[in-house]
């Protein structure tokens, strides 16, 4: 495993998961459940952050290995997990809405894992509609955890329709790498 920069970055993501989760079960008396909610908000957008930056650096300067290409994306799928979990739990997302999520992840992981074991790895590179995808999710959950009103925004009204919108992105997307699969899965015995 390279020691860089970018791959610090993302262990720093996965590091930040248990406190993430942990925030929402600290004593009310030291911290209230508004700032649960804005410290909750401040992590995930700053593993957010750091992901666009690791993957910056490790282009701008040439960092990128192996080990970082499997490690950031599991970072990702796994803060996103806890957010979705965590939401199901405070009763801010539906739980259908983050089964759908999460089992996208899994399964279109497991699917570029197999093609790229037959050498067809660009078959399911990133698309721009998984893109757009992760754009909406990325919003939708910041704005869900943080939940209280600001003035007359309504944060919990907007999450919930920014959410949905990427849970149909969501099955859009994976109905899009799952088609460019298929011809390769039928070839497979």
């Amino acid at each position: 495993m390279p020691l860089n920069l970018p791959n610090l970055l993302t262990w720093l993501r996965i590091i930040l998961i248990p406190l993430f989760v942990g925030i929402f079960y600290f004593e009310k008396s030291w911290v209230s459940a508004a700032n649960q909610n804005l410290v909750a908000t401040v992590i995930f957008v700053s593993a957010a952050v750091t992901d666009w930056l690791d993957g910056w650096i490790a282009r701008r300067f040439n960092q990128t290995s192996a080990f970082g290409a499997f490690l950031d994306p599991v970072a990702d799928k796994l803060m996103v997990a806890a957010a979705l979990i965590v939401l199901v739990q405070l009763n801010r997302v539906d739980a259908i809405v983050a089964l759908i999520i999460i089992g996208r992840e899994i399964t279109i992981s497991a699917l570029r894992e197999w093609m790229a074991q037959i050498g067809h790895s660009r078959s399911v590179a990133v698309s721009f509609l998984g893109k757009v995808k992760t754009a909406t999710q990325m919003v939708a959950i910041p704005i869900l955890l943080y939940h209280d009103a600001i003035g007359a925004f309504d944060s919990q009204f907007v999450g919930t329709w920014l959410i949905y919108v990427a849970a149909v992105l969501t099955l859009v997307s994976m109905a899009y790498y799952l088609k460019a699969a298929l011809p390769l899965l039928w070839r497979q015995e």
